[in-house]
């Protein structure tokens, strides 16, 4: 009896994390979502798709580099087709810049609008809309309430959803499966070429539901992203001594 009780736990336990959107690792797939040791912290180590993500922002700049790292994800989430919309009330993002992270703009519906509550109307109804590849709104906060109503739109469309709030004063508990937090970090030019190197960004998981927060520096270059460890930054900045 004890060892089907067991059984039936973990059964369970699968089970919910299969709803949640967690999936179970391929054989043989490895990294799946191309995140590096980032996709170890989540159940698995899957990327979930199927649900809603929130970033926090807490300046202009951060809301970029934040930008900057979801067209990373919608990369990966448009490789098999399909488009994404992207709502919001003062858009942040430059279209064309999100080609650097493998995403066709002319892929993407930008939808501007005037009011918040009209923003959250227009995410939750293209959160429905199975055919889409991903819904990113910028809001300044978002309710538990609200989000518990994005939640259950994706969990029966499939849809990956990702929240960009600006107001840290108010990030209170949402029901989104996790909470990042992605800010800038200096890029290091390329051995005897002017300008600025590739981009680099502090990723903190702050929250992520059934696993591990963490952080890590990254770096998007060759079309990966990569971590940025305390030995290669000192080899590249010997390299400019």
């Amino acid at each position: 009896m004890p060892e089907t009780k067991k059984d039936i736990i973990s059964q369970l336990q699968k089970d919910i994390l299969l709803w949640e959107g967690f999936k179970p690792p391929v054989a043989g797939a490895g990294d799946t979502f191309g995140l590096g040791p980032v996709e170890a912290a989540f159940p698995n180590g899957v990327f979930p798709v199927g649900t809603v993500h929130e970033f926090i922002t807490t300046e202009p700049e951060h809301a970029a580099a934040a930008g900057g790292f979801i067209g990373i994800l919608l990369g990966r989430l448009m490789q098999n087709g399909g488009a994404c919309v992207w709502v919001s009330r003062c858009r942040t993002v430059f279209p064309p810049a999100l080609k650097a992270f493998g995403v066709v703009p002319e892929q993407v519906i930008f939808v501007d609008l005037q009011r918040e509550r009209d923003v959250l109307w227009v995410t939750e109804e293209a959160l429905k809309c199975e055919g889409l590849a991903g819904v990113i709104a910028e809001l300044p906060a978002i309710n538990f309430t609200q989000s518990r109503r994005l939640q259950l739109a994706v969990e029966s469309s499939k849809v990956t959803g990702f929240i960009l709030r600006s107001d840290p004063r108010k990030a209170g508990a949402t029901a989104c499966v996790a909470r990042w937090k992605i800010t800038p970090l200096p890029s290091m030019p390329e051995e005897g070429l002017p300008g600025v190197g590739f981009p680099r960004w502090q990723v903190d998981l702050l929250k992520v539901r059934n696993g591990v927060p963490g952080s890590w520096k990254m770096e998007w270059s060759a079309g990966k992203l990569s971590e940025v460890t305390k030995k290669t930054t000192e080899i590249a900045l010997k390299q400019y001594a």
